[in-house]
């Protein structure tokens, strides 16, 4: 297919400017290789944070991709930066073990998120890659909500990607960040020149979208809720059944599902972004905590979605059909050149 160049594909040499969201529970190695096959670049979830389960997804993506052993990868691996320091808070080593693992690896890229001290993390990298005694670089990309945080993470910590996360973000994200499309032209303003490569994230389903959002000075775009439903996806078949058959607005920012999990401990402001289902009304409306709960563990084992968690981005009600990852990213890369060339043929010349 042709090659769209941005400052993102040039990076990471790129067909398309295309990043699968290392999404817990969902982000899979097949996924990711496919993504990449397909001229894409794909991130891995690894459910816990140790050493064990970093190399295990490694050697998987590794496997599939048919990689030697000594060979640099090109796949991601996301953190979320207040899990790594809640761990870090009982054992220090579990968490910064589980980072060292995907950098000696030679991953290309790393991910992280939602943290009190993001900083650390990247010092961590940065200080791994200047002592391994050989000519690799890992990117940095860390998500951002506002022009402000984009600036710190510009200036002070160096990072090379920055992931402009708006309101209509899927899963975990800042609940007062603003809409997408006010967001990433408040960023890429606020940047010095030559500052870090900039991808929009929240929403984004198609590639009239991601043209959209290029055509506001992002490089490419992270896409979450789209590859949910991709055959890969580690989501069940009744969660994508529910993705797929919603209409647009059923979607909501909440914690209750993170009430009724138990995972808590996010930074302040930050909330998930899922469909508004009977478990999130219940909690709305005052429900008894334990019935709730139960309603859920009940849901989970009977593969109900309306009593199942269920993340999902605003654009969930675009899409209706589950496709595997390389026809995603096919029909997403299809659709922004087709965008791009009827935009250009808008224009008047005279």
């Amino acid at each position: 297919m042709p090659r769209i160049t941005t400052s993102l594909t040039r990076l990471l040499g790129l067909k398309t400017p295309v990043v699968s969201a290392p999404m817990h529970g969902a982000a899979t190695p097949a996924l990711a290789s496919q993504v990449f096959r397909s001229g894409g670049f794909g991130f891995l979830h690894p459910g816990t944070y140790d050493k064990q389960t970093v190399q295990q997804e490694i050697h998987q993506f590794r496997l599939l991709l048919d990689l030697p052993d000594d060979a640099s990868l090109p796949v991601g691996i996301g953190f979320l930066v207040w899990r790594l320091e809640e761990q870090a808070k009982a054992n220090p080593e579990v968490s910064k073990e589980a980072v060292l693992t995907a950098l000696e690896n030679r991953v290309r890229a790393v991910w992280f998120s939602f943290g009190r001290n993001i900083g650390h993390w990247v010092r961590l990298v940065r200080e791994h890659d200047a002592s391994a005694g050989r000519p690799h670089s890992t990117l940095i990309f860390v998500v951002v909500s506002s022009a402000e945080d984009a600036l710190v993470a510009t200036n002070e910590w160096k990072v090379d990607v920055l992931v402009a996360q708006g309101n209509e973000a899927g899963g975990h994200g800042k609940g007062a960040a603003p809409a997408l499309l006010a967001l990433v032209p408040a960023i890429v303003d606020a940047l010095p020149e030559n500052g870090p490569v900039v991808v929009a994230a929240g929403g984004l389903a198609n590639g009239r979208q991601i043209a959209s959002v290029m055509a506001l000075g992002a490089a490419g775009a992270v896409v979450g809720t789209r590859f949910l439903l991709a055959t890969e996806s580690a989501y069940q078949k009744t969660q994508k059944d529910a993705i797929c058959q919603v209409v647009l607005g059923s979607t909501k920012r909440t914690m209750a599902f993170d009430e009724l999990r138990g995972s808590l401990g996010w930074p302040a402001g930050i909330d998930g972004r899922g469909i508004n289902n009977e478990l999130v009304k219940d909690f709305d409306s005052g429900t008894d905590l334990d019935i709730v709960k139960a309603k859920l563990a009940a849901g989970t084992k009977e593969g109900d979605a309306n009593r199942m968690v269920v993340w999902a981005g605003a654009s969930a009600g675009l899409n209706r059909v589950v496709l595997n990852a390389k026809d995603i990213v096919q029909e997403i890369h299809q659709d922004i050149l087709r965008t791009l060339i009827g935009t250009s043929a808008l224009v008047d010349s005279e």
